[in-house]
């Protein structure tokens, strides 16, 4: 069973745009197998976002279904973490209790919370120590770098082990060299957990190096058009990025995604080969 499957999904984000038949996004089909990590990518306003929010249940279809792991989604789901562009770092908080904030929170871990506090803390600190962020943990956001907020922003999300990680655009204020750094550290944790990830971003070479998988969506309202595997060896290094094979599927990525600007018809979706 796919981890994650979308059936004929389409959103309208009100009443008034459904009897408009005005969609955000349509026709949306799709199946994601356990582990897998794949990306998104498209032009500004195509319906990732939107895309993002059904993936986590906080908007529900319109029209079609919608399985995350095996169960129909009817709301919100506690299986996920998400990360976005801005950390979001809570600037009264630490670093360490940013990251502890979602087990402050969520249950089952809310109602633990005071017990098992020290051993809380414990995995937190093993957690930032993994990407780098050891002896950072008593620092307050306003004294970490870009870079380094969105470590901490990555560790929270993933402290309470989701089953899927949610990306929305994380990297993208961020300079070219921090970025890669931060493309490996993804990879890194990843290849220990292997939770799954959705990743939204405007960066082909990003969706290209981290990805299994990579769907490219059309203008609004958002179709998938192209799903382009990515049969490039893993681990991957950023040496692989140099690449001639690597920087062809970025180039034939693009070439998608120039093309969207002509008339779409009723495009389905293209299995790239």
């Amino acid at each position: 069973m796919a981890f994650v499957d979308f059936s004929n999904v389409w959103l309208a984000y009100n009443d008034e745009l459904l009897a408009k038949s005005q969609f955000a996004v349509e026709d949306i089909s799709m199946k994601v197998e356990q582990g897998e990590f794949i990306a998104i990518v498209g032009p500004s306003g195509c319906g990732k976002s939107t895309f993002m929010k059904l993936a986590t249940g906080l908007k529900m279809p319109s029209r079609g279904n919608i399985l995350i792991d095996g169960q129909h989604v009817t709301g919100p789901l506690k299986i996920t973490g998400m990360a976005f562009q801005s950390s979001s770092l809570l600037p009264w908080r630490t670093t360490l209790q940013n990251v502890l904030l979602p087990l402050e929170i969520v249950e089952p871990h809310r109602s633990q919370f005071r017990a098992r506090r020290a051993e809380y803390e414990e995995k937190a600190r093993k957690l930032l120590q993994s990407v780098g962020l050891g002896g950072y943990e008593d620092k307050f956001p306003w004294q970490l770098s870009g870079g380094m907020q969105q470590r901490a922003s990555i560790c929270r999300a993933l402290i309470h082990e989701p089953k899927m990680l949610l990306l929305d655009e994380p990297f993208g204020a961020l300079d070219a060299f921090t970025r890669e750094e931060l493309w490996c550290i993804l990879r890194d944790l990843w290849t220990v957990q292997k939770f799954n990830v959705i990743l939204v971003t405007h960066d082909l070479r990003e969706a290209v190096f981290l990805a299994d998988t990579v769907y490219v969506m059309s203008r609004s309202p958002g179709r998938l058009l192209v799903r382009r595997e990515i049969d490039l060896p893993r681990p991957r290094e950023l040496a692989v990025t140099y690449s001639k094979e690597f920087t062809d599927i970025v180039l034939e990525l693009r070439e998608h995604i120039g093309a969207i600007r002509k008339p779409l018809g009723n495009a389905s979706v293209e299995v790239a080969q």
